[in-house]
C-alpha cells in the first residue's frame, strides 16, 4: 500500500467528498450537456463545489473529470480537449482545497462496452493512460477509478493509473442481482477484490448504485478478505422520479449519518456521498466520525 494512503488511513477513517453531478446540475448544468466541460466554460462553478466540500471538511476531494476520457469526451465534440479538460479539472480541485485537503483525480467509465465491442482494450487502456497521465502532470495526490460497472474495465483504468506512480483507489458498483450485492457483469465483492488487488491499485471499494444501508454487508464482505484501504460513497438512497420530471434523493444527511459508525466497524477508510448528496453530507459525517 502507498505509503500516502497508510498515513491518512493510520489515524481512522478519511472523510471524502459528496455528489459532484447532482451539485452541478443544481448550479445549471442542463439535462445532455458535458459536465467536464464546465472546467473550461465555468471554472469557478467547478469551484465552487469543490470549495463547499473542503469547507464541510473533507479531507480529500475529487475533481470533475469522471467523463474525461477520450472516448466518452467523442461524444461531445471534445476529445481534442482532452489533456486540457483534465489538467484544468485538477487544477480547479487543488486552488479550491489548498493546503486544508488533498486532490483525488476522477476516473470513470468511459461510456463504451467491451463486451459489446464498441471498444478494444488497446484502445481503452490508451485511453485511461492519456487520462491518467495528464491528471498526474497536473499535480494529482492520487487517482480514484470509480462508479464501474465492468471489472474488466475497471482494471485496465487501474493499471493505467498506476502507471503514473500515483496512489490508486478503484470503485466498483453494487446493485445488481438478487440481493443487489453483484455488479452489472454479475461479480461479488469478493472477486472484485481478488482481481483489483492482483492489478496492485492502493484501495479499493464501492460508491453510487444504491443508499448507504446496502453498503455496510459489501464493505464487511471485502473487508473478510483484504486488507487494503476500503472507499466508500453511498448514494442519498435510491432516486425517484417526480410528477415534474425531476430526480431527487429522500435520504437527509442526518439519517445517512446514523449508518456511519456501521461502515466503520465494517471496515471503511474513506467514506463520502455520492448522488444526492451535497456538504451538508460531509458535516455529518465528519460530526459522527469526531463523536465515535
Amino acid at each position: 500500500m502507498q505509503a500516502l494512503i497508510e498515513s491518512l488511513i493510520q489515524k481512522g477513517p478519511v472523510v471524502t467528498d459528496g455528489s459532484w453531478g447532482t451539485q452541478l446540475q443544481q448550479r445549471g448544468l442542463k439535462s445532455g450537456e458535458c459536465p467536464d466541460s464546465l472546467n473550461l466554460r465555468s471554472p469557478g462553478t467547478v469551484e465552487a463545489v469543490a470549495r463547499q466540500y473542503v469547507e464541510a471538511g473533507s479531507r480529500i476531494i475529487l475533481t470533475n473529470t469522471f467523463g474525461a476520457s477520450r472516448p466518452s469526451l467523442e461524444r461531445y465534440a471534445l476529445a481534442d480537449k482532452t489533456v486540457e479538460i483534465n489538467r484544468i479539472g485538477v487544477e480547479i480541485s487543488k486552488k479550491a482545497a489548498g493546503d486544508q485537503a488533498l486532490v483525488f483525480a476522477s476516473i470513470g467509465p468511459c461510456g463504451k462496452m467491451l463486451l459489446t465491442g464498441d471498444i478494444n482494450e488497446t484502445e481503452l487502456r490508451q485511453a485511461f493512460e492519456e487520462q491518467a497521465q495528464a491528471q498526474a502532470v497536473a499535480g494529482a495526490d492520487g487517482i480514484v477509478v470509480e462508479t464501474m460497472i465492468d471489472l474488466a474495465e475497471a482494471k485496465i483504468a487501474a493499471t493505467a493509473a498506476l502507471q503514473t506512480g500515483l496512489p490508486v483507489i478503484a470503485s466498483m458498483v453494487f446493485d445488481s442481482g438478487v440481493d443487489k450485492d453483484m455488479t452489472m457483469m454479475g461479480n461479488s465483492p469478493e472477486e472484485v477484490v481478488a482481481e483489483l488487488a492482483a492489478v496492485g491499485v492502493d484501495g479499493l471499494g464501492a460508491n453510487c448504485g444504491q443508499g448507504i444501508e446496502a453498503f455496510l454487508p459489501i464493505c464487511k464482505r471485502m473487508r473478510q478478505v483484504t486488507d487494503l484501504a476500503l472507499w466508500m460513497k453511498a448514494n442519498a438512497g435510491l432516486p425517484e422520479i417526480t410528477e415534474d420530471n425531476q430526480t431527487v434523493f429522500r435520504t437527509t444527511a442526518r439519517e445517512f449519518a446514523e449508518f456511519i459508525p456501521g461502515l466503520i466497524a465494517a471496515g471503511a477508510n474513506f467514506i463520502g456521498a455520492c448522488c444526492g448528496s451535497d456538504q451538508t453530507f460531509i458535516r455529518e459525517i465528519c460530526r459522527v466520525i469526531n463523536e465515535t
